[in-house]
């Protein structure tokens, strides 16, 4: 992807799932990556060690980071940023990856399962990307922010209530914060992915009897994979992308197209 080599990308929750395909991906691309994670340490270092080999393959030496930090707390996010800038002077990208779910009839989701996820999904990408944005300003430099969303920004998700919400609201401020700073040189942009072999959806994928219930509500009929979320990324975060600002790109298979219309059934 044209422009990644030699710029330094931050990505949260970057030690397993998507967010570890991203950071393998632009390692390949020829990005220095700043790997955070929340716990498992031995995982945020596999991810490490996969991401340097995936560089040398591809004929790039890069610089890593890991940096141990829970999104949902202020002063993790200060200490994460500043450890970034510290170690490389400054940082060009920032990926909003962390995320939780919890699974709750919405009459009885209990407050504090709620604010826990909103804090983390939402709250935490808000922080993230306001300390990144005062990186950016005061080093008088263009950035990219890069969301990870959910195909639940648009399509309500009964009994994940607190996810659907922090989906929804992480649309909206990727385009705000996108209009507000496009005169300033930067770009924020989303990736929505649909069903996703993940660990977070061990539930269904290792289950064949559930896994073949999601692939029968997706058109493609088949799940997605971390790499084609990461390669999607990647575009967007690269020059390949510099005119695109203000997006959300549902990787979905089609299961934003309304799959239960794919036979007409109403006039």
């Amino acid at each position: 992807m044209k422009g990644l080599a030699g710029k330094t990308a931050l990505i949260t929750g970057a030690s397993s799932g998507i967010g570890q395909a991203i950071v393998w991906r632009l390692a390949q691309e020829g990005c220095n990556v700043v790997i955070n994670y929340r716990s498992k340490p031995e995982d945020a270092k596999q991810t490490e060690s996969i991401a340097l080999s995936k560089a040398s393959e591809a004929g790039h030496t890069i610089k890593t980071l890991l940096v141990q930090g829970d999104v949902s707390k202020e002063e993790d996010i200060l200490r994460i940023v500043n450890s970034s800038i510290e170690s490389f002077g400054s940082f060009d990208i920032l990926v909003n990856n962390a995320g939780i779910q919890s699974d709750f009839p919405s009459h009885e989701l209990p407050t504090e399962k709620f604010d826990q996820v909103i804090a983390v999904n939402l709250r935490g990408a808000f922080l993230c990307a306001r300390e990144s944005l005062k990186q950016f300003i005061a080093q008088q430099r263009s950035g990219v922010i890069l969301n990870v969303s959910s195909v639940h920004e648009i399509i309500p998700r009964p009994n994940y209530l607190s996810y659907s919400v922090s989906k929804g609201g992480m649309g909206n401020l990727t385009k705000t914060l996108a209009l507000e700073y496009a005169n300033r040189g930067i770009r924020v942009n989303a990736i929505a992915p649909g069903a996703t072999v993940t660990p977070i959806n061990e539930s269904w994928t290792t289950d064949p009897e559930q896994r073949a219930v999601v692939e029968s509500h997706i058109p493609m009929a088949r799940p997605g994979f971390s790499e084609e979320m990461a390669a999607a990324a990647a575009f967007l975060v690269s020059e390949e992308a510099a005119y695109i600002t203000g997006q959300t790109l549902f990787i979905d298979g089609g299961l934003t197209l309304y799959a239960d219309f794919r036979e007409t059934w109403s006039a």
